[in-house]
C-alpha cells in the first residue's frame, strides 16, 4: 500500500508530511492550485463581463468606462463574497464528516459551479454561479490549510503552508495569464469552461488523499458552528484580524482588473503579465513570511503583512500606471508575508474536534470585512469620480487604512510557533 493510501484508514496513522516532494503535500498543493484557478476566474474576468452585459460611454465614472457603475460591481462582489459566509457550515462539516470527504465533494461541486459560469446569459446568472462557487471553493481551501496543519510536525508546518499558499496564488496567476492570452467577446465564457480541466485531472486523485487522525476520547462538536468555550476568546480576535484583512484585501485585489484595465486604459495581456511576474514577489514574500513566523512569530508576521497590504494597496490605486505596476507588485509580496502566517494562526491555536469549524468562522469574518470594503469603496468610487491622474485615490485611503490599529488584538492570543497540536 502506497504512503498517499495508508492514512485512509480513520484506525492508522496518517503520515506525516515533511518533504515538499512527498505525493500527499503535491495532491494538495494541486488542489490549492485548481481552487485559486476557479475562484480568481471571477475577479479575472471582470471587466470583460462588466464590458459584455453593461455599456460602455464616453465620460470618468467607473460606469462610464467598464460599462457597469461602481456600486452594481462593488454589490455583485459583495454577493460573492457574502455567499462565502455558506464555507462555515461547510467546513464545520469536516469536523464531523471528515477532512478528506469534505474537501473532495466541495472542490467536484465548486468547478462544476463556474464552469456553468461559461453559459452566463446576463451579469447577474455570472454572479449568482460564483455566488455558489465561492463558499465551496472556500472550503476546500480552508481544509487544505487544515489538513496540511494536521499532517505536518511543528518543524515543517510553515514551510509547508507557504507551499500551500503558493499553490493558490499560482492558479490565480494561471487564471490572470489565461485570460490574456484568450480574447474577444467571449473570451470569459472559455476562462470558466477551463474549470473543466482541473475536474478531471485532479478531482479524482482526492480519493487518495489520507484522513488526519482523530485524537482517542475526542467526539464531534454537538451543533454546527460550535467551538469549545475556551477557545471562544480565540475565535473573536482572529476573527478581528480577518475582518480587517478582508476590508483591504477584499476590493483591492476584487478591482485590480477594472482598474488597470478600464481606468488605467492597460492592455488586457499588460495586466495578465503584471499579475504573473508579481509571482515573484508572492515567492519573496512567502520566503520573508516563514522566516519572520519562526524568528517573531506568527502574530508579528500577521501584523506585519496585513500593515503592508494596506498601504501598498492605497498606493496601487493612487493614480497612474506607475503606481498601480508598483503598489500591486509591493502588495502582492507583502500578501506572500500574510497569508501562510494568518493560515498557521487560524489552526493552530485550536482543537483537533473544533479546528475546521473555528476556520470556518475566520473565513466568515474575512468574508463579512471582504463585503464591507467593497460596499465602501463602490460607493466612495461612485461619488469621487476616477481618472488616469487622480487614480481611486479617495476610496483607496478610506476603505484600507482605517481599521489597521484594529490588529492590536493580536497581542491576546497565544503564540503558535510555541503550541504543539493538540
Amino acid at each position: 500500500m502506497s504512503r498517499v493510501e495508508s492514512g485512509r484508514d480513520s484506525g492508522r496513522r496518517a503520515p506525516t508530511l515533511s518533504r515538499i516532494g512527498d505525493p500527499v503535500t503535491i495532491l494538495l498543493f494541486a488542489v490549492a492550485l485548481s481552487s485559486g484557478f476557479a475562484t480568481f476566474g471571477s475577479v479575472t474576468a471582470l471587466d470583460d463581463v462588466a464590458r459584455h452585459f453593461g455599456h460602455v460611454v464616453s465620460g470618468h465614472s467607473i460606469q462610464d468606462v467598464v460599462g457597469l457603475s461602481g456600486s452594481v460591481l462593488g454589490l455583485g462582489l459583495s454577493t460573492l463574497r457574502a455567499s462565502s459566509l455558506v464555507a462555515l457550515p461547510l467546513a464545520s462539516l469536516a469536523d464531523r464528516r471528515g477532512r478528506t470527504p469534505v474537501l473532495r465533494a466541495t472542490l467536484v461541486a465548486g468547478l462544476l459551479v463556474t464552469a456553468l459560469a461559461a453559459l452566463s446569459p446576463a451579469y447577474w446568472f455570472f454572479v449568482a454561479c460564483f455566488a455558489v462557487a465561492r463558499p465551496l471553493l472556500g472550503a476546500t481551501s480552508t481544509l487544505v490549510q487544515v489538513v496540511t496543519v494536521e499532517l505536518s510536525t511543528r518543524t515543517h508546518r510553515m514551510r509547508l503552508l507557504a507551499v500551500m499558499t503558493a499553490g493558490t496564488a499560482i492558479g490565480s496567476g494561471l487564471s490572470a495569464l489565461v485570460h490574456g492570452l484568450i480574447r474577444g467577446p467571449d473570451s470569459f465564457r472559455w476562462l470558466f469552461a477551463l474549470a473543466l480541466v482541473p475536474l478531471a485531472l485532479v478531482a479524482p486523485w482526492t480519493r487518495r488523499l489520507p484522513e488526519p487522525r482523530v485524537r482517542t476520547g475526542e467526539h464531534p462538536m454537538a451543533h454546527l458552528g460550535e467551538v469549545g468555550h475556551e477557545a471562544a476568546g480565540s475565535v473573536v480576535r482572529v476573527a478581528v484580524v480577518a475582518f480587517v484583512i478582508g476590508v483591504a484585501t477584499g476590493p483591492a485585489g476584487g478591482f485590480t482588473f477594472v482598474y488597470g484595465e478600464g481606468v488605467l486604459r492597460m492592455l488586457p495581456r499588460s495586466v495578465a503579465l503584471l499579475v504573473v511576474v508579481s509571482g515573484a514577489a508572492g515567492f519573496v514574500g512567502l520566503v520573508v513570511g516563514a522566516r519572520l513566523s519562526a524568528t517573531l512569530g506568527r502574530r508579528a508576521a500577521v501584523a506585519v503583512g496585513t500593515l503592508l497590504t494596506a498601504l501598498a494597496s492605497a498606493y496601487a490605486y493612487g493614480g497612474g500606471r506607475t503606481a498601480f505596476i508598483v503598489g500591486y507588485v509591493v502588495g502582492v509580496g507583502a500578501g506572500g508575508v500574510l497569508a501562510p502566517s494568518m493560515a498557521a494562526l487560524a489552526t493552530e491555536v485550536f482543537a483537533h474536534r473544533y479546528r475546521a469549524t473555528a476556520a470556518g468562522w475566520i473565513v466568515v469574518a474575512g468574508v463579512a470585512g471582504a463585503v464591507a470594503g467593497f460596499a465602501l469603496f463602490g460607493y466612495v468610487a461612485d461619488v469621487v469620480p476616477a481618472t488616469v491622474r487622480t487614480g481611486l485615490r479617495v476610496p483607496a485611503l478610506v476603505t484600507f487604512l482605517p481599521l489597521l490599529p484594529a490588529l492590536w488584538v493580536l497581542r491576546g492570543l497565544p503564540e503558535g510557533r510555541d503550541l504543539e497540536l493538540t
